[in-house]
């Protein structure tokens, strides 16, 4: 093999191992948070508390990213992505196993907490580790694909609910909820694979700059953070506002078995996968913006379908229509948020924008299942995201693009 091939096969593996390393850690992190949303009355009656209180947590667990971001993200830009994602997916693994010990609801409240800091340094780190290291012209499609691994953790939560959770009532029924928290151990695993087998992008050594540099770079970036910290509080309010409540919308309003809930809401998930990779491939045809932008008209219409179908037929491709294209959307962010952040700043800016996003967009579950309980989830679910929607095509529509910029200094 001559040195060019031996050196393209290189460059090829390097790139498969930033994404599938980036990709996993998204994934379990979703798991993680995710496995709590189908447990939420179980984790009440274990505690003696109401289901808004439970709800709270999720709350909680996303007003805690900002940090997480914050932390880790100054990391990658400092000390290089590997590092400090090994770090952090061993703090979000142990912080969400040790939620399945809490002895309170006080200590439950903690833990989760905790666990929020871990996710949201996962974020930032992979979205750039995989953005700089592979071709512009794939920067779209691996972009939908690594958000979804969002969708994915969310999908193999409802397959450990459908699956796993049922044997474990089966034994222990009074802590089956808690064994669910113990499988969230299991990506420190991960961590092996990443320290082993991932490499720095070279626009990360190209663009590295000293602290000092760094930290007066920090106020010229301020306007386009504000403006990336607006788009991601109205894509977390899409986003949280149709997946957070939903299984239990599935239990409570339209009185679906566990199994039941399981299977429609991993039905959706499908549709999220599928709906990331092509959305986010028309992203590289055809622009970030409109790609965005078409997905949550396709959203906004699906509306009616996700949340009155008269039939569970009918429920299920309303599912997964309103994900296709919610998710679908979603997909592009990684890839637009990078192209319009600094470079040297690339690791922090856009994982700490998203984390403040969804720290804005985190009161979404909460009030959900306030005005659900008082009204209907129908009402509720679909009333806060035909809103979003419309506030999301505005601000998607009034922001800028940098479709395809490089992210390198001199093309290698």
């Amino acid at each position: 093999m001559s040195s060019g091939l031996a050196e393209e096969a290189g460059d090829r593996r390097a790139q498969w191992y930033a994404v599938s390393a980036s990709f996993l850690g998204w994934t379990f992190d979703a798991f993680d948070f995710f496995v709590l949303t189908f447990l939420l009355s179980d984790v009440a009656a274990a505690f003696g508390m109401s289901r808004p209180a439970v709800a709270f947590t999720l709350t909680l667990t996303l007003a805690m990213r900002p940090i997480g971001a914050l932390i880790f993200g100054i990391m990658a830009d400092r000390f290089g992505r590997r590092i400090p994602m090994t770090i952090n997916i061993v703090f979000y693994a142990v912080a969400s196993a040790l939620s399945g010990l809490a002895p309170s609801y006080g200590w439950f409240l903690v833990l989760r907490g905790l666990f929020g800091i871990g996710m949201g340094g996962q974020w930032g780190i992979g979205a750039s580790l995989v953005l700089e290291s592979v071709p512009a012209r794939w920067r779209g499609v691996l972009s939908g694909l690594l958000h979804q691994g969002y969708s994915l953790g969310n999908l193999l939560a409802a397959l450990a609910f459908l699956v796993v959770y049922p044997a474990m009532q089966r034994i222990d029924p009074h802590n089956a909820w808690r064994y669910m928290f113990f499988l969230g151990g299991l990506p420190a695993l991960l961590s092996i694979f990443v320290i082993t087998k991932v490499e720095e992008p070279a626009a990360w050594h190209e663009h590295r700059t000293d602290w000092k540099s760094y930290v007066r770079s920090l106020p010229a970036a301020w306007r386009r953070f504000l403006y990336l910290v607006v788009l991601l509080t109205a894509m977390g309010f899409i986003s949280h506002g149709t997946q957070d409540l939903y299984p239990t919308f599935l239990q409570q309003q339209r009185h679906f078995t566990p199994s039941q809930v399981a299977l429609t809401t991993m039905m959706s998930m499908v549709g999220a996968i599928i709906g990331g990779i092509i959305i986010g491939r028309a992203s590289d045809w055809y622009g970030r913006r409109r790609a965005m932008i078409g997905g949550i008209v396709g959203a906004l219409v699906v509306v009616p379908l996700w949340i009155a179908a008269p039939g569970s037929a009918l429920v299920v491709a309303g599912g997964f229509l309103m994900q296709f294209f919610v998710q679908g959307s979603w997909g592009v962010i990684p890839a637009h948020m990078n192209e319009l952040s600094p470079a040297h700043l690339r690791g922090f800016l856009p994982g700490f924008a998203y984390q403040l996003g969804m720290l804005c967009a985190g009161v979404v579950p909460y009030l959900e299942t306030v005005i659900g309980e008082h009204f209907s989830y129908a009402q509720s679910m679909g009333g806060f995201a035909a809103a979003a929607f419309i506030i999301g095509i505005i601000v998607i529509a009034a922001g800028p693009e940098a479709h395809g910029v490089s992210f390198r200094k001199s093309l290698p």
